[in-house]
């Protein structure tokens, strides 16, 4: 949908993986607020239906609705919606780093990057990075500090640490390890982007819970029947969540806490290891580095 730049004091979220599930009902309560909401989705037939949808319920509100396209395992693709994203807003108030997804086998994308590491972990870090500025930017058009939030998962709770040796299971690969990994790394860069960014980023990390969305559509026949099985929660739960970490006072302070249905919880002894946050974070930027084809923004100094 064609929108025109969001004036400097409007409130702006972007909303990752906004064409279903969680990501499409917070993208719906942002709007009903009167935010100004950019939403990233991959699916055409998805998104199509999700800008129908949000453009409907911004006509009703102060509140507005554009839907960008891009396949998250790129990160070209990635750093794509970054540019696009600074042609549509001055200031980025929040950023909700909610898309992701299992896969049921090892899938090396065109880059040379293992699917579910990339869409879970690389490209949100990858994103965060180049929207910094924006995020930076908020400061002065909104009260307090802008807020970055991953949706992560108690599957992090599979991994007793990352395998340095093997970081996107590329050698040995099993669907659930491979994203209970990249559910820890979501904790992990959480921490220490509030570690590096703490006077002008507040970064925290939530568990959703089981909800009945698409999100195992891709999975292997254990998964899909472990989710066809399970007690689920429509996505407006975990999304109410989201909305409150991004709105009250208490998601607004002491960045790098780990959340699960409007409370703090503590995450597995491998989710505080501060040493792991910033060897990830190196490992990571050096992984984009090496793929040469994604523009790096230079990262501000520490605060």
């Amino acid at each position: 949908m064609a929108s025109a730049r969001i004036v400097s004091d409007s409130r702006v979220v972007i909303v990752t993986g906004a064409s279903s599930g969680i990501g499409r009902s917070a993208a719906r309560r942002f709007v009903e607020l009167g935010w100004r909401v950019i939403g990233l989705g991959r699916d055409p037939d998805r998104c199509a239906a999700a800008e129908t949808e949000l453009a409907g319920v911004a006509a009703g509100s102060s509140g507005g609705f554009t839907m960008l396209r891009g396949d998250f395992t790129l990160m070209a693709e990635v750093a794509r919606l970054a540019e696009e994203i600074r042609v549509h807003v001055p200031h980025v108030d929040v950023l909700i780093n909610n898309a992701g997804g299992v896969r049921d086998r090892r899938i090396v994308t065109a880059e040379g990057i293992e699917a579910t590491f990339a869409a879970n972990h690389l490209a949100p870090f990858l994103l965060t990075r180049q929207l910094r500025p924006l995020l930076r930017a908020a400061k002065d058009t909104s009260a307090g500090s802008a807020r970055v939030i991953a949706v992560s998962s108690s599957a992090h709770r599979i991994s007793q640490g990352l395998d340095w040796d093997d970081l996107q299971s590329l050698g040995r690969f099993h669907p659930a390890v491979a994203y209970g990994q990249a559910k820890l790394a979501n904790i992990l860069f959480t921490r220490e982007l509030a570690r590096r960014a703490p006077n002008h980023i507040v970064a925290q990390a939530m568990h959703p819970g089981i909800v009945a969305s698409n999100f195992a559509s891709h999975g292997d026949g254990q998964m899909r029947a472990h989710m066809a099985a399970a007690n689920t929660v429509s996505p407006d739960i975990p999304a109410e969540t989201l909305v409150w970490l991004a709105t009250d006072p208490e998601g607004g302070r002491c960045g790098g806490r780990y959340f699960h249905d409007k409370a703090e919880e503590t995450p597995s002894p491998a989710a505080l290891d501060d040493g792991a946050a910033a060897r990830l974070w190196a490992a990571s930027e050096q992984l984009l580095d090496e793929l040469g084809a994604v523009e790096s923004v230079p990262t501000p100094p520490t605060g």
